[in-house]
């Protein structure tokens, strides 16, 4: 499981695991978004659990996909917010609120990185010949402001955040800056939507470690030598979709689906691993099964 699926599964998250978060944002008695104070109670914990199906590439950059399985959990405690999407972790520590308000956020987040850690997930022989990369456990935070009552209804959401995360592990020791926009809508008490853009700003060291291929490196895969620089290194375009299977968004089984499209950009897309031995057109598909109590 690489990093590119972070936001991709952290949507996914956002759509058939947050969707109770966001339902209870929607006040009772207002028709089809919600029916009953108890089947919508503002002030109750909630938390959800679930696995996914993802369908990705097999390293950042690759034209070869793979099915990998990926956990999934959220809740909403006394107002403080946790997500974990696959390998990621994120905490809010400004409580939410509910009804048509503004919404702060601001925590810590962890990332596992796990690009190219194994060789054994990667198809393209050439790619194997340039070695493994170490697991890079990045740590870092995010700040945000959300309004819910936007666009289509009173309960639909937007939000704007920007995280930062650094490798704390030396596999890359850089930085990465993430800028994102995510809009959440329900449809009924059963269904609701997102649609989300994000793009991601990494250091000289992610490049290198990477993306570039030394003297050495072209000797064993045959790949030109390369030397990537940071910046700019992609932006990603998503919409997913939940359906409670039993109960509504606050209760009971879901099932989520959903898709991203990745374009890497800039020396990142020029690199070998992409340019000559991948694409610089990424796909995701994801879909699974949640359960909230």
């Amino acid at each position: 499981m690489s990093v590119k699926i972070v936001l991709p599964l952290a949507l996914a998250a956002a759509v058939s695991l947050v969707s109770p978060a966001l339902a209870q944002d929607v006040p009772p008695g207002t028709g089809s978004v919600a029916s009953t104070a108890a089947e919508f109670d503002l002030d109750r914990d909630s938390v959800t659990i679930g696995a996914a199906g993802v369908y990705l590439t097999d390293y950042e950059g690759s034209n070869d996909y793979r099915w990998t399985p990926a956990p999934a959990a959220i809740g909403s405690i006394k107002g403080f917010g946790f997500t974990l999407a696959g390998n990621r972790l994120s905490v809010d520590l400004i409580p939410n609120r509910p009804g048509t308000t503004w919404d702060l956020q601001a925590g810590p987040i962890g990332v596992v990185n796990f690009n190219r850690n194994s060789l054994k997930n990667i198809d393209d022989p050439r790619v194997r010949a340039l070695g493994k990369v170490d697991t890079a456990i990045e740590l870092g935070g995010y700040v945000g402001i959300g309004k819910t009552g936007v666009i289509t209804s009173p309960y639909d959401k937007l939000s704007v955040t920007v995280s930062y995360r650094h490798d704390v592990s030396n596999a890359h020791d850089s930085g990465i800056w993430q800028p994102s926009v995510n809009y959440i809508t329900p449809l009924s008490t059963k269904a609701a939507v997102a649609l989300f853009g994000t793009a991601e700003r990494a250091g000289r060291g992610y490049a290198t470690t990477y993306f570039s291929v030394s003297p050495t490196q072209t000797i064993a895969s045959g790949l030109p030598t390369y030397n990537a620089r940071g910046g700019w290194k992609n932006y990603t375009l998503g919409g997913l979709a939940t359906y409670s299977l039993t109960g509504n968004l606050l209760k009971g089984f879901k099932v989520v689906a959903g898709g991203t499209y990745r374009r890497m950009l800039n020396d990142f897309a020029d690199s070998p691993l992409v340019g000559i031995a991948g694409s610089k057109n990424q796909w995701l598909g994801a879909v699974g099964l949640a359960y909230t109590f």
